[in-house]
Formats: structure tokens, C-alpha cells, sequence
């Protein structure tokens, strides 16, 4: 489902594309450019992918603050964008980046070192024997 989304200055033929939540958000995966690192997923509407898109620079919105927020600013651990693609649904964005410092608000490099979650060994790859 889509909602109608907010005033942006996104490109109308990009808007059409996008497949948002009820709220008119996107998840957002910010990956690191050159090593494939998986580094934190954030949400954008309409605005926000505009601005990412125009100033090189991630821009998030933030669903606790109801307030745009472009990593970085605060803490100095920007993302520098090197790329924007939309998945096969338009219904998420994957933007690599260069990441300075830590992307987790935790200070960790990555959100995704919390630990692995145990896997059941019998489901595992039938390949895999």
C-alpha cells in the first residue's frame, strides 16, 4: 500500500515510482560503497530521498522525532553518497556510501554486530551436504 506523499521536491517521475508505507516512508539501507558492509537501515519519504539525491549527503526522516536528521551532523560520522537504487519493488532504497566514523548511534561501525541469531540446523541448504 502507498500513502500520498508529502510536498518534496523529488523528481515527479521518481514519486511515481515509489511504493511507500502507510506513513509515506521507505526503509533505507546505507551500505558502505566499496566492501559491501551493511551499515544501518533508516526511512525516508519523498523529501528525504530528494535531499540525499541533491546534496550528497544522507538525509533520514525520524519516525521518534518527526523530523529530518542527515547523518552526521551531530555526531561528525557522515554518509557520503555514491549511489541511490530502488529494489525491484520500489518499495526500498539501497545507498552506498562512504561512511566516516561509526554509522550505529550505539558508536559501533555497523547496527548489524549485535551477534548472529542462531540458525536450525535442519533447515539448513540441502547444496550445502
Amino acid at each position: 500500500m502507498s500513502s500520498t506523499p508529502r510536498p518534496s521536491g523529488l523528481a515527479p517521475a521518481i514519486a511515481a515510482r515509489l511504493k511507500r508505507s502507510a506513513d509515506g516512508l521507505l526503509p533505507a539501507i546505507a551500505q558502505q560503497y566499496d566492501t559491501g558492509e551493511v551499515l544501518m537501515l533508516g526511512w525516508m519519504d519523498d523529501e528525504a530521498l530528494h535531499r540525499t539525491l541533491t546534496t550528497g549527503r544522507c538525509t533520514y526522516w525520524s519516525r521518534s522525532r518527526q523530523e529530518y536528521w542527515v547523518k552526521g551532523d551531530t555526531s561528525g560520522h557522515v554518509q557520503y553518497v555514491k549511489s541511490v537504487a530502488l529494489d525491484c519493488d520500489a518499495d526500498t532504497v539501497l545507498v552506498k556510501v562512504d561512511q566516516v566514523g561509526a554509522a550505529c548511534h550505539t558508536g559501533d561501525r555497523t547496527c548489524f554486530d549485535a551477534g548472529e541469531l542462531p540458525l536450525d540446523t535442519s533447515a539448513q541448504d540441502p547444496r550445502a551436504d
